[in-house]
């Protein structure tokens, strides 16, 4: 393991040293460095609100979203930021609407983010579509069992299809490349929901052949909370419109998304800060540190509460998610054993009931280290001896 990580780095955020924080997942953590350019930028639209946006916004706004791209290979014009993926899918959706005949299938997995299945769920209902979510088994024992599991699953009524690149609850990689492959082979339109990727997972969403793909930067890129991105095809670019519709509609994609009303612009100007960090500490050894961390956590984890690794490793980057065994696997469940766990052992970590059983999933990032899963894993053991 790396020693320039865990302890180590971690007064370089302002997270409680108090607390056990195994969710980096769920909303990231900013860098106090990050922080402060986001303050810079914060002021110096305070020193002359008007003239910053009038003479500025727009470019400073296409130079973050270029080195953006780039980092994931692609071309700035195509990439525009929105607040979080859930932002960008709603865009997408929205904009698909009427291209929906009553009868078409709107299909995803159901490893699908709540949120987006619910938005998934809405444009069913007001389209008169047919909502499909394809079961995909966890625990898992290849990626090609997602791949078979979709393949049976489309017809030829399928219209739009949303897959997640890694899946929250479960914490799994998708094997994208195969899944938008198959669905454009049979003209179905393909969104990549890559919440996690970004920072966790290399990307060349050029080459990938999505029509859609929306990311975070906030979670594993180290950018303010509220900055994520959404990249078009640029053969969909004049159909994909922004949740807010303001002065540039019409007026084109850019100008459609980069101003949607008065909001704050620093995180977003801030994302190439948060790259900048990730470049600094070093892409390749981030990804080797999370990596160990996460299998070896599923390792602990797995082992503590009686369960067989439930994924292989070629499907794991810096999430590992383990069943728990419970007779009650209930949101009111999932809501109080995390907030016991936090409440009587400083422990942060989330806790999903999901397929009827209750999912508990760490979330791996550099000031992590091995021993704060092990302590995990015996506070675990205790738990389940007790519920014996």
């Amino acid at each position: 393991m790396d020693l320039s990580f865990g302890r180590a780095i971690r007064s370089r955020w302002l997270l409680d040293p108090e607390i056990i924080f195994l969710n980096n997942g769920s909303f990231g953590a900013t860098p106090i460095e990050v922080l402060e350019i986001q303050h810079d930028w914060q002021r110096r639209f305070e020193r002359e609100p008007v003239a910053f946006v009038r003479q500025h916004l727009h470019h400073e706004l296409r130079n973050a979203a270029a080195t953006m791209a780039a980092f994931m290979g692609a071309r700035g014009e195509d990439l525009v930021f929105v607040e979080n993926a859930t932002t960008g899918v709603n865009a997408v959706i929205r904009s698909i609407l009427p291209l929906l005949d009553p009868g078409d299938e709107l299909l995803t997995t159901s490893h699908v983010y709540n949120a987006v299945r619910q938005t998934l769920r809405y444009a069913a209902d007001i389209a008169g579509c047919t909502y499909v979510e394809v079961p995909v088994p966890f625990p898992i024992g290849s990626a090609a069992e997602v791949v078979e599991a979709v393949r049976r699953a489309i017809t030829e009524r399928t219209r739009f299809a949303l897959f997640d690149h890694v899946t929250s609850p479960t914490g799994l990689v998708f094997p994208v490349e195969e899944l938008v492959r198959m669905c454009k082979e049979r003209g179905i339109m393909v969104m990549i929901d890559g919440a996690h990727a970004p920072g966790m997972l290399p990307l060349r969403l050029d080459e990938l052949g999505a029509d859609w793909y929306t990311g975070n930067f906030h979670k594993w890129l180290f950018a303010p909370k509220g900055c994520a991105f959404l990249w078009t095809a640029p053969c969909r670019q004049a159909m994909t419109h922004p949740v807010v519709i303001s002065h540039g509609y019409q007026k084109g994609y850019l100008a459609e998304f980069d101003f949607t009303g008065t909001k704050d612009w620093s995180t977003y100007l801030s994302a190439p800060a948060g790259l900048a960090f990730y470049e600094r500490l070093g892409g390749g050894d981030i990804y080797r540190y999370n990596r160990t961390l996460a299998l070896d956590a599923q390792r602990v984890l797995a082992r503590a509460v009686g369960v067989t690794p439930p994924a292989p490793q070629e499907m794991i980057a810096f999430l590992a998610a383990v069943p728990l065994p419970s007779t009650e696997a209930t949101e009111a469940a999932a809501n109080r054993l995390p907030q016991w766990l936090f409440d009587e052992h400083r422990i942060e970590v989330p806790i999903f009931a999901w397929d009827g059983r209750l999912i508990l999933r760490t979330a791996s990032q550099v000031y992590n280290e091995p021993w704060e899963y092990d302590h995990l894993a015996n506070i675990l053991e205790r738990w389940i001896a007790r519920a014996d």
